[in-house]
């Protein structure tokens, strides 16, 4: 059910920046990126109930519902190797303790990067871990 949700959205985004696009009549060197993240709690072996969702526009201009884009944007090129973003991952904050209890938060990206379509999860496996593994960034602080 996420996925189809994460999907529907994606495809809704990916229109309406197309519609844009065609209304400007400008034509762009760069590939288009334009996602839609979530973060759900859950694991992604099972339901995952989606918490909040936004969406993120980063070629040919940043943009989107997400609270800072640019911000975001930048990130996301830095995480971005090998065809995933599992880059994001991998710089943790080692001086932040988190409690030991099992309560799951799965976050998602869904969309198109560079002109690629992508989609990328990861689940954590609280809140804290989430937020000590991706180190304060701006991708999914919305």
């Amino acid at each position: 059910m996420l996925r189809r949700s994460v999907a529907v959205s994606a495809a809704v985004l990916l229109c309406l920046v197309g519609a844009g696009a065609a209304e400007a009549g400008s034509t762009s060197l760069y590939a288009p990126s334009a996602l839609v993240l979530s973060v759900g709690k859950g694991d992604a072996s099972g339901p995952v109930t989606v918490l909040r969702a936004t969406t993120l526009s980063c070629a040919p201009v940043p943009g989107g519902t997400h609270p800072a884009p640019e911000a975001a944007c930048a990130e996301l090129e830095g995480g971005f190797a090998g065809g995933g973003f599992d880059g994001l991952l991998a710089s943790p904050d080692p001086d932040r303790a988190c409690p030991q209890h099992f309560d799951p938060v799965t976050v998602t990206l869904d969309g198109v990067w560079e002109g690629t379509r992508t989609s990328w999860q990861h689940t954590f496996s609280n809140a804290c871990v989430m937020g000590t593994t991706l180190n304060g960034g701006e991708a999914f602080a919305f």
